[in-house]
């Protein structure tokens, strides 16, 4: 079964202020997104491609605060933009053997979108949050609704001290993966239609 690299989180203290600063760093206008009723969490998203796409998350304030932690490590988020987290896209998310504290798939939907997705209870996985969440789309997948502006993820850089366990830990492979040892880190190479930007 391939596991696929599916989509990256940026995350930010407002969505509006998260928003502002991919389009201001990629010189390209955000597509529409919506609320995670379940998370209590709202974004918006940008097509890196017809299969994958960059999502700007953030605690929605009109929200209800949901019992269990929100997904990648929002409810102790703060600082500027940044990204935080990526997700992997399986058929079959029984199949996988996967780390404990990853979380078990959790059943979610925001209007015709629905998945399951793994959520840890502290709301934040393994290696500081830099081990892929797991994501089994049931249908409809965004990318290909989004409008395709020419970005496309050239590289994920992942940084942490642990670095080489989390590598060989993870479901899947994608050339584009790029491991270093040194602080926990997320950054992404894009290239656009003006040239490499890096997030």
């Amino acid at each position: 079964m391939d596991v696929l690299l599916d989509h990256i989180a940026i995350a930010a203290e407002r969505l509006e202020d998260g928003v502002a600063w991919v389009e201001e760093q990629l010189g390209v206008r955000m597509a529409g997104g919506g609320e995670h009723a379940a998370m209590g969490t709202h974004n918006r998203l940008l097509s890196l491609g017809p299969s994958e796409y960059l999502e700007v998350i953030a605690i929605n304030p009109e929200a209800p605060r949901p019992k269990h932690a929100r997904w990648f490590g929002l409810d102790r988020f703060q600082g500027s933009p940044r990204a935080v987290a990526w997700v992997m896209r399986a058929t079959d998310l029984g199949a996988l053997r996967l780390p404990e504290a990853v979380g078990p798939p959790m059943a979610l939907s925001r209007g015709e979108l629905a998945w399951r997705l793994t959520v840890p209870a502290s709301g934040e996985g393994p290696f500081d949050g830099l081990y892929p969440s797991l994501i089994e789309w049931a249908g409809v997948h965004p990318a290909p609704r989004l409008p395709d502006l020419g970005l496309r993820l050239a590289a994920l850089e992942i940084s942490h001290p642990e670095i080489t366990a989390l590598a060989a830990s993870l479901p899947g492979r994608d050339g584009r993966l790029q491991f270093t040892h040194g602080a926990p880190g997320l950054h992404l190479r894009l290239t656009t239609p003006e040239g490499e930007r890096l997030l």
